[in-house]
Parts: C-alpha cells; structure tokens; sequence
C-alpha cells in the first residue's frame, strides 16, 4: 500500500503535472471566465520555466545535501559498507542485457575503492526492483557482478535483495548486520538521499557513519537561465525527495 501511494504521490510532486493541470484549469475557464483562464495559464508557464532553470534546480538538491555530514574515518576498516540501491536503468537494461547504470553510479565506484583499499572488509548491497519481471535478477544481484567484474573477490559481496524502498533498505540491511556480527558499519548513499537514509537506518536502531557521495548541486554561481528539460528533471527528483523526507519522519520510518 506505502508503495502505490508514493508512486501516485510522486506523479503530483511533478512540476510537470502541476503546469498541465493549471493548464488544464485555464482551458475549462476560457470561454466563462476569460481572465482567471489568463492566470492560470500565466501561473502554468511561470512555475514550469523557473522549476526548468539549473539555478533552481540545484538550490533544491544544495537544500537536501546540507543535511549530509560526513563522519567517514577510514581507520579502523568497517566491517561493512551498505550501498543503497537505485542507480540502474531498469529499462535500458532489460533492452541491452547489460548493466546500465545511471549518474547515481558514484555510490558503486566508491564502494569498489573502499574494499581495494582496504578501508571496507565488506560490502552490502541492498535494494531489489519494485517491479521485476519473473525470474529477473535485482538490482543487487546485477551490482554484485559489476563489483565481481571489477575484481572484488565474491566472499567479500553479500547481497540483500528483498527490499524496494529506503525504509526496507533500512531493515533488511539491519536484520543482515545483526546475522553477521558486524558492528562498525559505513553507509553509502548519493548526498542528496543522506538524511533520509541516514534517518531510517537509525529508526531501526543502527548508528553507522556517513559517505555521502553523487552530490548535485554544485556552486550557486553560474548555470544556465534558460529553461533547460535537465533541470525541470532534476528539479522534479529534488521535490520528490523532499517529500519523502516529510513523509518519512511523518510516518516514524526515520529519525
């Protein structure tokens, strides 16, 4: 049920849907009230250009990301590093047969660094696909190789592959650390998801240090002022983590 109504919550958190139904309002209006059709329309092309320039955009994630405080110290080795799903295209994949991984990728990368350095002993790899079709392998399952091709040794991968959110990230990987002992655990999300994943992860009862990775919002000079189809996106996943931030907390899924 979380996960229906976050999807349908994540279609009205969409700058896009807000410009359409506006749109929509001044189309309904235009011929009985000609000037609040005007204003819905202006409205409708006002909000969808400023969420479509990069300045916007990145102040939404330099709003996430401020939440994200390192507390990595490489010495002594964790015992693991968690490594939150959610940077695989699923529909490319399923197209190429290949791994397609999207820019969240510094999550997989970094995690790779950390065990050839030996500043991790371990690697967890949680998340599963919320759709998959039959038989097809999660979204763990498929990093795991990844980290294998790049060679990592196998006994040093263990997957968690049951959970479909950031909250299920949470207590999958809390059940997985308790059956294996570990005590100084790393966690190791994009900056911009920290706070909420960080969050979750103390709501059942675990403390790990951060690596906050993949940040977004870069410096606040510059950018392009035109409205841009890459920004209005990126604005859109901002708003919707925000929302998720909000929920979450609201829920008691994070602290």
């Amino acid at each position: 049920m979380f996960l229906a109504l976050s999807k349908v919550l994540d279609l009205f958190l969409a700058p896009l849907t807000w410009a359409l139904l506006l749109s929509l309002l001044a189309l309904l209006d235009l011929v009985r009230r000609p000037a609040r059709s005007r204003l819905f329309l202006g409205l409708a092309l006002i909000e969808l250009v400023a969420f479509s320039l990069d300045p916007v955009a990145r102040g939404l994630f330099a709003r996430l990301e401020a939440g994200a405080s390192n507390t990595f110290r490489p010495d002594p080795p964790y015992d693991v590093v968690v490594v939150l799903g959610g940077m695989v295209d699923l529909m490319a994949m399923r197209r190429s047969h290949e791994i397609e991984l999207t820019e969240a990728v510094d999550r997989i990368s970094r995690a790779a660094i950390l065990l050839r350095t030996g500043q991790a002993r371990t690697v967890l790899l949680s998340g599963g696909f919320i759709d998959p079709l039959p038989g097809e392998p999660s979204e763990a399952t498929w990093l795991a190789g990844w980290l294998r091709d790049q060679g990592i040794p196998a006994e040093e991968i263990v997957v968690e592959e049951r959970s479909r959110n950031t909250r299920e990230n949470a207590v999958e990987s809390a059940a997985v650390i308790a059956a294996h002992g570990w005590k100084r655990v790393l966690l190791l999300t994009s900056a911009w998801h920290a706070p909420r994943a960080l969050g979750c992860f103390r709501a059942v009862g675990l403390t790990p240090d951060l690596l906050a990775v993949d940040h977004r919002s870069g410096s606040h000079e510059g950018g392009s002022w035109l409205p841009r189809a890459a920004a209005l996106s990126a604005s859109t996943d901002a708003l919707r983590e925000m929302a998720g931030e909000l929920v979450y907390r609201a829920m008691g899924y994070a602290r």
